[in-house]
């Protein structure tokens, strides 16, 4: 697998940062951090990932309460910002980036196939989340949600770029 471009960006800002990454993967089931560590040296930068296929991974390895499971749902902003949390506190990384959503074909807890949250912890904020609607089938759903996740944390970081943590 050739090293992704995106991926690779996101980590040369992550090392020039001195800052780390962690994942926290749900519909992908590990493409991000796949993508991440096709990059030759990613581990100076990338800490490693959780694959939280099954909801009750979310709460016992990511560290989202279950009362959000059981309330907002899997499938949500809430859920998408504590699993990025989560995995951000889990590793002692300065970044969380997390995804969950719907790959398909069918429905899930009455979300359509195609509705993915972006959850995102970035040093010193509080955890933030973005909706990505995509099309296609269940691969196309998936490696757009890794290009959709990638693509806003490398805007963060480099929007970021001139508030650098001393």
């Amino acid at each position: 697998m050739p090293a992704d471009p995106l991926a690779a960006a996101v980590l040369a800002t992550l090392v020039a940062r001195g800052e780390t990454l962690a994942t926290a993967e749900s519909l992908t089931g590990g493409l991000i951090g796949a993508a991440l560590t096709s990059v030759p040296g990613s581990s100076a930068a990338y800490r490693g990932g959780l694959i939280t296929y099954a909801t009750d991974l979310k709460h016992s390895l990511a560290g989202v309460p279950e009362v959000l499971l059981s309330g907002a749902g899997v499938i949500s902003p809430r859920t998408a910002e504590a699993m990025a949390a989560g995995v951000r506190d889990a590793t002692s990384s300065d970044w969380g980036l997390a995804v969950t959503g719907v790959a398909g074909p069918d429905p899930q807890e009455g979300h359509p196939a195609g509705e993915v949250w972006v959850g995102l912890a970035a040093p010193g904020v509080a955890a933030m989340a973005r909706r990505l609607d995509l099309a296609g089938d269940r691969d196309a759903i998936r490696a757009a949600t890794v290009a959709g996740a990638l693509g806003w944390l490398d805007r963060e970081l480099r929007a970021a770029q001139g508030s650098r943590r001393g």
